[in-house]
């Protein structure tokens, strides 16, 4: 393409916009670098470098060193700065500085940075103009073929980022910063409100690394009042609610390279993993569930006052992407997705759920019981009533029964005579003989 005499180098209003949008976030960055997070559908970043020179000439854009792998490195003036702020529709004050003399080092740090931004961005490969989309000779489908190319998907757009943001804290000379992150990157259409990205180079100890937890749960701790005098923590102030418990999640991309071997890098992760504990923990609760003759012991974590800590390294975002089984949360057993990782599988409303499930259980084990009961009393309304037991005859004399009161032996009593009980004989005998039955004898009638 040929240049203009406002733009001799040949570059466009949209590729311009690209460059000031990816280095209003960025700060400084390299043209391969802002050509793959803007427009990797173009066929290289020849479209890019043309703008920034075209910028410079405005005095919008400039370069003053080089990336440690020979790459030149641009950044933006104060102009600049606020050409950016229009493309990104940011107030002028909320873009942070120019980052003036970063490149003249290389910027390993911010180079690393970028790389994260666009491994979580993956920004897709559409087709522009004026260079054509290839085709393969594939069977499959355009759209498949495209959708194969573009790899894994990402997580929001270069608007949803900001890097070196401070975190700032009240003190008597005005403000004093907590904490400056990295990055934070803001995606509610992915399900998540805010994210809190550090990148370590392994370059300085871990316990340098660990101690910005404490620095950043300082900040979140810190709170204020609204104007209706309702109390509200600072962070809520610039970002929306996470929507679960506790904290902001903080995300720590490690990039070794081939300064810190496998075994180097897993000991510095168990390392920080240990030394902020008290950061992600969070307070377990216990609590004794007694149903029927057994009790359960279970509880809850409280996470009201604790950071989620992520762990990822960089080539795993590269490869997999944000969305792949490529985060490790500390007190997580394993790497998992970002929604599992970031979900509180311990915390109240899982013990409630599972306290809930205890008390179906024993409400249908009390309904089973009161159901086994009913049948049982079912059967016994409907057994036959037991013959009566014929009753024995009455003694002429007493009227008591022929066979006595029982469970009472008469071993002594006279042999029955089908007429008295056991007792009236005895009497009988023992009674005083008239002159008749003397005379006569006793008398033997039958009934």
């Amino acid at each position: 393409m040929g240049g203009s005499k406002a733009y001799p180098y040949g570059s466009t209003s949209v590729v311009r916009a690209h460059v000031l949008a990816a280095l209003g976030v960025l700060k400084v960055a390299s043209a391969d670098q802002i050509y793959r997070l803007m427009a990797p559908g173009h066929k290289d970043n020849k479209a890019f470098r043309n703008a920034l020179l075209d910028l410079a000439r405005y005095g919008i854009t400039v370069s003053e060193g080089s990336s440690r792998d020979g790459n030149k490195l641009w950044s933006l003036t104060s102009l600049g700065l606020d050409a950016a702020a229009e493309v990104l529709g940011r107030p002028a004050d909320q873009m942070g500085g120019t980052a003036r003399g970063a490149a003249r080092s290389g910027a390993p740090h911010a180079m690393a940075v970028n790389e994260t931004v666009i491994a979580i961005t993956r920004t897709p490969a559409a087709p522009t103009s004026p260079v054509p989309r290839q085709r393969t000779g594939s069977a499959s489908p355009p759209g498949a073929v495209e959708a194969d190319a573009m790899g894994p998907r990402g997580i929001g757009t270069v608007g949803s980022w900001s890097t070196e943001v401070s975190l700032n804290l009240p003190s008597s000379r005005g403000t004093r910063t907590a904490v400056r992150a990295d990055a934070v990157l803001q995606a509610p259409e992915a399900g998540l409100p805010v994210l809190f990205v550090e990148v370590d180079n392994c370059t300085e100890t871990p316990e340098r690394l660990a101690a910005k937890f404490e620095k950043y749960r300082t900040y979140f701790r810190l709170k204020t009042k609204t104007a209706q005098g309702r109390e509200l923590q600072v962070w809520r102030s610039r970002y929306a609610a996470t929507g679960r418990d506790g904290h902001p999640p903080v995300a720590v991309v490690f990039n070794p390279g081939i300064r810190t071997g496998p075994e180097g890098l897993k000991n510095r992760m168990n390392t920080v993993l240990q030394l902020t504990r008290d950061v992600w923990e969070g307070t377990y609760h216990q609590w004794y569930s007694t149903y029927g003759a057994g009790e359960e012991r279970d509880g809850y974590c409280d996470y009201a006052d604790a950071i989620p800590v992520l762990f990822t390294t960089l080539d795993r975002l590269q490869t997999d992407g944000p969305h792949g089984v490529v985060w490790r949360r500390c007190g997580h057993v394993q790497f998992e997705t970002l929604p599992d990782a970031l979900a509180n599988p311990k915390d109240r409303d899982a013990w409630a759920a599972r306290e809930e499930a205890r008390r179906r259980q024993r409400d249908a084990q009390r309904e089973e019981q009161q159901r086994a009961w009913g049948v049982q009393r079912e059967c016994w309304t409907q057994e036959p009533h037991p013959a009566p037991v014929p009753q024995p005859e009455p003694c002429e004399r007493c009227g008591l029964p022929i066979t006595g009161q029982q469970g009472l032996r008469y071993d002594d009593a006279p042999p029955e005579d089908g007429r008295h009980c056991p007792t009236c004989r005895t009497d009988l005998q023992q009674q005083p003989m008239t002159l008749r039955q003397a005379l006569f004898g006793k008398s033997t009638r039958s009934r």
